[in-house]
């Protein structure tokens, strides 16, 4: 059963390139059904390997990869949430370091700021997580207030052990208020 378009909550998904990105039929639907109005902002090489139109017409709102120009109007409503899932080991450092050059990073790095609620399910093999930058950055980025999910909820061999199950439950836990009302620098 689909939530009532008015209880729907705004979800920001970052959709980062991993084998588990090809499920987004499966989780938009599980997501959409627990009252998320979804707004879709893979990553550029995500972007590549998913059909665009199709995500714009499961999530009902255009697909976005780039960051609009300063003469272009914003078109995302303000988020209650962020989801980032699959984040793979490159989103995930580069965030924490504060890299601020593409449109899902400046997302990240804005609304950790304000304190927006984010989820963060990881998906990288275990010979990255064993990188000397991976485990302190994911205590950065939980510091800063970010839920991240890792171990057997999310860092998998097969995507098909990736849980979108766990990862609604985790939004589901989430507080229902509006976080701050943001904008974006070039606002």
């Amino acid at each position: 059963m689909t939530a009532d378009p008015q209880d729907a909550r705004v979800l920001y998904w970052i959709m980062c390139a991993a084998p588990p990105v090809q499920d987004w039929q499966a989780a938009a639907r599980q997501l959409q059904d627990n009252g998320w109005e979804l707004h879709a902002l893979p990553t550029q090489t995500a972007a590549s390997w998913l059909d665009l139109g199709s995500l714009a017409d499961v999530t009902g709102h255009a697909v976005r990869t780039q960051p609009r120009l300063p003469h272009e109007t914003d078109e995302l409503p303000p988020a209650n949430a962020v989801l980032v899932a699959p984040a793979t080991f490159n989103t995930l450092n580069q965030w924490a370091a504060g890299i601020n050059d593409t449109l899902a990073l400046g997302l990240l790095n804005e609304l950790l700021g304000l304190k927006v609620p984010i989820v963060v399910a990881t998906y990288c093999k275990p010979a990255l997580t064993a990188h000397p930058a991976y485990r302190p950055n994911v205590e950065r980025l939980q510091q800063a207030g970010a839920t991240v999910l890792e171990g057997e909820h999310s860092i998998t061999v097969s995507h098909h052990g990736f849980s979108w199950t766990a990862i609604r439950d985790a939004l589901a836990a989430l507080p229902r208020g509006r976080p701050a009302h943001h904008r974006t620098v070039l606002d």
